[in-house]
């Protein structure tokens, strides 16, 4: 299942990396390079001293402070580090300086390795416009749409026109869904331009934007390709990432269930010349969009990607070993006859971000932290350990879930029993909305499209309640089986309130992220009787075996997995999960106070615009004001209908979580 261990020689001309990256990507490098005899250098900003690259590397040096353009960014001071440390090479990873054609050049001018293609490669493929161009040129089916160099705000709109609507705005040099917009007509151009622009100029520097026609409803399927020095280029099969939320992919398998074996054959060939074409070198990703039999070129990512697992899972080679022995002038390790797939593999992202706030990122400290590392035919890639910062500085990600199988069905089955297993206890994290989306119908069934998930949020968060019930019940039940392990011989030390006549009654509090639940629970003999309001239910037998729970509720067999610390619990039923936290109703109830009809700041950031003035009338949903967080531009809007009192915070403000922003009133 894991990828195979090739080979343990040393890549000769390489003896020491230098990894410009952080976080996940940067300890699966340092993870092959150990296996490979291979010293490696860690970089860190201010924020990041302590962290988990840094912990695991041979070396690692300061390179600024702890926003990105001012560490991870300083070119200078990342070639400075690996000339310091005697590092004959750089893996780049992925995001920061991975397809910087400067930095490229830069590492080559001082004589080290750059991990990757060459700059000139990155220069052809960094902007969607000329690499569409190239592609072009190259017999590469493409999307309809403009991709020219005039950018006033008039040619952009006449070009709309011309490619009809609806559209997509995407940044030229831009990737990771950072400066995408949908335009659904004419009177929306405008505005998602500004948007998309004010995007693209802060995460890559570059405001350019191309246009492309729109498919509804398509496919998102990439290829692996690789290239060596000696003109050698075959891919390793395909990636299928249709499912996304607003660009960024949420789950990746292989093969893909959307394509047949002709097309898999058609876009392998295409894949290749698109390689060909630029003289690629290193690992790479050609991406296409796929709308029924047809497919179209979307764009190549003159890197490795955050997806990569999977095509290492099926195909048993070790995709960072083929970039570090390419990069050594070495040939492919194997050509495109040799290379074999088997089985199913399926990747997803965990992420500390709130379902329930659309998404937006969560931080804080991982107070308990526990992923499944010894759950079958699984893979657990990570940049965190338990006691560990989610900052705001940088992506958002805690780890990514990997599993194979024999076929799709057993691949899935396998991650089912992975989320299971994967506690997070501090930051809100997207693990229960992982958990329903591999159990949706339309996943399952290999029928999912790229813009699905923004389609039906809704639906995908809602939880009936017969299921909440459900849940509420066991989490009482778990409760109640771990006090029951507990020796307890002295009868005034007992939870239970010990009495003579042989019944116990008792109050607690459950609150669940949405509500706090007042229930009660009287024993009477070898049953507990659990009461909510007018409701009750009949508890018996609950015990717990490892993480397992099994409970007879009203008679009824029940089963959930467990995680806990402390007062928090996870439950996962039904492929679902649930998190709580216990507290005693006589518990203080201190709550934040809230400043009811006014706009708040839901994490630090840093205002970009503020649309309104003081006096203005707005209404119920009206766009206020946006701010950039965690690399996202988020756009904040009125609770309701009113006057605007006093604006708090102007473009340019640095703010923190659940600052007051605007004040509003009644209109009236």
């Amino acid at each position: 299942m894991a990828e195979k261990q090739q080979s343990s020689q040393a890549i000769r001309p390489i003896h020491k990396v230098l990894i410009a990256n952080r976080g996940e990507i940067a300890c699966r490098v340092i993870r092959t390079c150990r296996r490979l005899g291979i010293a490696t250098v860690a970089v860190y900003s201010d924020a990041d001293q302590n962290a988990r690259h840094v912990r695991l590397a041979d070396e690692a040096i300061h390179v600024g402070e702890a926003a990105p353009s001012a560490s991870y960014l300083q070119q200078e001071r990342i070639i400075q580090a690996a000339q310091q440390t005697g590092a004959q090479a750089i893996h780049p990873g992925y995001g920061f300086l991975s397809e910087n054609t400067e930095f490229a050049r830069k590492a080559q001018e001082a004589g080290i390795t750059f991990i990757g293609p060459s700059a000139s490669t990155i220069d052809k493929m960094g902007s969607k416009a000329e690499a569409k161009i190239t592609m072009r040129a190259a017999d590469v089916p493409c999307v309809p749409g403009y991709d020219g160099a005039q950018q006033d705000t008039a040619s952009l709109k006449q070009a709309a026109q011309e490619v009809g609507f609806p559209l997509l705005i995407k940044a030229s040099a831009g990737g990771g869904g950072k400066g995408m917009r949908v335009v659904n007509n004419a009177d929306e151009f405008d505005d998602a331009l500004a948007s998309a622009r004010r995007e693209a100029a802060s995460a890559f520097g570059d405001d350019h934007v191309i246009l492309e026609r729109f498919l509804v409803e398509p496919r998102h399927v990439e290829f692996q390709i690789f290239g060596d020095h000696h003109g050698n280029v075959v891919h390793l099969f395909e990636r299928d990432c249709s499912s996304q939320r607003r660009y960024q992919k949420v789950i990746e398998e292989t093969p893909s269930p959307a394509i047949t074996d002709a097309m898999r054959q058609a876009m392998g060939e295409a894949a290749v010349a698109a390689a060909k074409a630029v003289d690629y070198v290193g690992a790479g990703t050609v991406e296409f969009i796929v709308q029924g039999e047809e497919f179209f070129f979307m764009e190549m990512n003159t890197r490795l990607q955050v997806e990569h697992p999977v095509t290492e899972l099926i195909t048993g080679q070790d995709l960072v070993e083929w970039q570090l022995r390419v990069a050594a002038g070495e040939a492919l390790p194997l050509s495109q006859e040799q290379l074999q797939r088997q089985g199913h593999a399926v990747e997803l992202r965990l992420y500390a971000e709130d379902p329930a706030t659309g998404f937006l990122p969560s931080t804080g400290r991982l107070e308990r932290l526990v992923l499944p590392r010894h759950v079958a035919n699984t893979r657990v890639d990570t940049g965190v350990d338990e006691g560990d910062s989610v900052t705001v500085h940088y992506d958002p990600m805690i780890a990514k879930l990997i599993a194979w199988g024999d076929n799709r069905e057993a691949a899935l089955a396998n991650m089912a029993e992975a989320l299971a297993n994967t506690f997070v206890l501090g930051p809100k994290t997207n693990l229960d909305f992982l958990s329903s989306l591999i159990q949706l119908p339309l996943f399952r069934n290999g029928d999912i499209h790229t813009t699905y998930i923004d389609q039906h949020l809704d639906d995908l968060l809602a939880v009936d309640d017969q299921s909440r019930e459900l849940a509420m019940v066991l989490a009482a039940a778990t409760r109640l089986a771990y006090e029951q392990q507990q020796t307890i011989t002295d009868p005034w030390h007992s939870r239970e309130g010990w009495s003579n006549s042989g019944m116990m009654k008792r109050s607690w509090r459950l609150d669940d992220g949405e509500q706090s639940i007042d229930l009660s629970v009287l024993k009477q003999g070898d049953i507990w009787l659990l009461s909510h309001g007018d409701q009750q239910w009949q508890i018996q037998d609950a015990r717990l075996t490892g993480q397992h729970l099994s409970v007879r509720i009203d008679g009824i067999g029940r089963r959930a997995t467990v995680n806990h610390h402390g007062h928090a619990l996870s439950l996962t039923v039904a492929g679902r999960q649930w998190a709580y936290h216990w507290r005693s109703t006589h518990e203080a109830q201190g709550q934040q106070e809230q400043h009811a009809g006014s706009l708040v700041a839901p994490m630090p950031g840093k205002i970009i615009a503020v649309n309104v003035a003081e006096g203005d009338s707005v209404e119920a949903d009206q766009a206020l004001l946006v701010m950039e967080a965690m690399k996202m531009e988020i756009t904040l809007r009125a609770p309701s209908a009113g006057k605007v009192k006093a604006i708090r915070h102007q473009a340019g403000d640095q703010v923190e979580a659940d600052a007051l922003l605007i004040e509003l009133e009644d209109g009236e």
